[in-house]
């Protein structure tokens, strides 16, 4: 019976590693606040933002910040800045979390220029 715990509980714990390991999440803040936000060309909303996604290490996304008065900021972020330690752990059970070893950055700051005139 302690044998069919152990293995119901080992397996609960890798399946969830497996499951955590593939998306990351990070933070898009902006200076000023409250600025438009396009990822990947589609508007997702104002800053400051929590982004999550569970696309593949090297995947890019390309951000648009929008605010009245002030010049469009446009930039890149990709999902090779951190190493992913769940991910790590999960891979030495299964090959394919290696393709989520790496993560975003916890928050990124962007800042907007005003408009010159």
């Amino acid at each position: 019976m302690k044998n069919i715990i152990f293995k119901l509980i080992s397996i609960s714990l890798i399946f969830s590693i497996l499951l955590s390991s593939c998306s990351s999440t990070t933070i898009i803040s902006s200076i000023p606040s409250q600025s438009k936000l396009y990822v990947n060309g589609e508007f997702v909303g104002k800053t400051p933002y929590k982004h999550k996604d569970s696309k593949i290490v090297g995947a890019t996304n390309t951000i648009r910040l929008e605010k009245e008065g002030y010049d469009n900021y446009i930039s890149e972020f990709s999902k090779d800045e951190e190493v992913h330690v769940g991910a790590m752990i999960g891979g030495l059970f299964l090959l394919v979390p290696f393709l989520w070893v790496m993560k975003y950055k916890k928050a990124h700051l962007y800042e907007l220029r005003p408009i010159s005139k």
